[in-house]
């Protein structure tokens, strides 16, 4: 049986999945990966309003000794206004596919599914780990998906996360990691009062500030081989005082971190807390973490993938670790993970769209993928 990735990806696209995702587009997967043997399940986790998710994971099993996993995910962020055409509605124009998700990442997905059914059964095991999570808060998606997978003793050798990495043209770039990501909340209280009275008062602007310049003087490092230094950026400050001559009960700023892995998304949090409470020791300091930095060095899995790529389009892809987080950074913990998709250009943007030549070039370098990995 062969599959056409232009006609699923379409189908996908038809399906919409603003995140968190459930429902229809995984029933479109499902039924294109039944008929070539893959075991299928699904199920649904998490309450809002972070859920509910729906998640994927389908398996076919072969008889060589290798395991390969490929790692996606079918939610999408909304639309936004001002398409030329309907977002979930999926049209060919000239030589590209429009539609939400066709680069991130319906497109990929379409294109796996085409290189799984060219690929043997024989060869070895392939499965698809597949969320409906990954533009959202991430938590009941892939997470979930390992713990299911765990249960059931699935552990892939290797997994290739169908993310957009190229830039350019189709295979000049890949990640082999990513930058961890903490979000911090800085909260300083004070007293509220008129400011014609100030010794009756505590303004807390003032601490803030000097909490946020002392922030702002801290170099994190100078970055390694494999990844740029990390970085500190405040993305909002809050008073909310409508008053002109009120001085305000509490001042709060926001900021977030993009991290290497010279450090952990805990240290920073502390260092943050550590800082704020020099100057204000009433300070509360909340931190989330996103995810911690990881790194696949070089080796047999980036290797392969790059043979595939440049077989197919003479390129050699650069390894990079530049990008903001995906979903590899919880299933690193599983194996070697690399991340390999389409052009990025127009991923979250208005008239998302791919190259029709690309999606076949795609799902051509996804099989050379799996025979490498699982024949070689």
């Amino acid at each position: 049986m062969t599959i056409d990735p232009i006609d699923l990806a379409k189908a996908l696209i038809a399906a919409p999945s603003v995140t968190p995702a459930t429902g229809a587009v995984f029933g479109v997967l499902e039924a294109a990966l039944v008929p070539l043997g893959f075991t299928v399940e699904r199920f649904i986790d998490g309450i809002e309003p972070d859920g509910p998710v729906e998640n994927l994971l389908a398996v076919r099993r072969g008889a060589g000794p290798v395991h390969f996993g490929f790692a996606g995910h079918l939610d999408v962020v909304p639309p936004g206004v001002g398409w030329a055409s309907d977002a979930f509605v999926p049209e060919i124009r000239g030589n590209l596919l429009y539609g939400r998700g066709a680069v991130d990442m319906k497109g990929a997905i379409a294109a796996f599914v085409a290189a799984a059914a060219a690929t043997p059964v024989e060869a070895g095991t392939i499965s698809l780990i597949v969320t409906g999570d990954e533009e959202g808060a991430a938590i009941f998606g892939t997470r979930a998906l390992m713990e299911h997978m765990d249960a059931r003793g699935v552990r892939p050798d290797m997994i290739l996360v169908g993310e957009p990495t190229s830039v350019n043209r189709l295979g000049d770039m890949m990640k082999i990691g990513r930058r961890g990501s903490v979000n911090i909340w800085i909260d300083v209280p004070g007293v509220q009062g008129h400011v014609a009275y100030p010794h009756l008062a505590d303004n807390p602007i003032p601490k803030l500030v000097r909490i946020l310049a002392a922030i702002d003087g801290v170099t994190l490092d100078e970055g390694t081989d494999w990844f740029q230094p990390s970085n500190i950026e405040f993305t909002d400050i809050e008073v909310g005082n409508g008053a002109t001559n009120v001085i305000p009960a509490s001042a709060r700023a926001r900021l977030s971190i993009r991290f290497n892995d010279q450090q952990t998304g805990a240290e920073l949090v502390e260092m943050i807390e550590r800082i704020a409470h020099d100057v204000e020791p009433r300070a509360k300091v909340v931190g989330k973490i996103s995810g911690e930095a990881f790194l696949t060095p070089p080796g047999d899995l980036s290797a392969l993938v790059a043979e595939a790529v440049h077989a197919e389009t003479d390129l050699m892809p650069e390894l990079s670790t530049t990008g903001g987080t995906s979903d590899a950074r919880f299933l690193h913990a599983l194996c070697p993970v690399v991340e390999f998709g389409l052009p990025n250009a127009t991923m979250h943007k208005l008239d998302e769209a791919v190259a029709v030549a690309d999606l076949h070039k795609l799902a051509a370098i996804y099989r050379g993928v799996l025979m490498r990995a699982l024949l070689d």
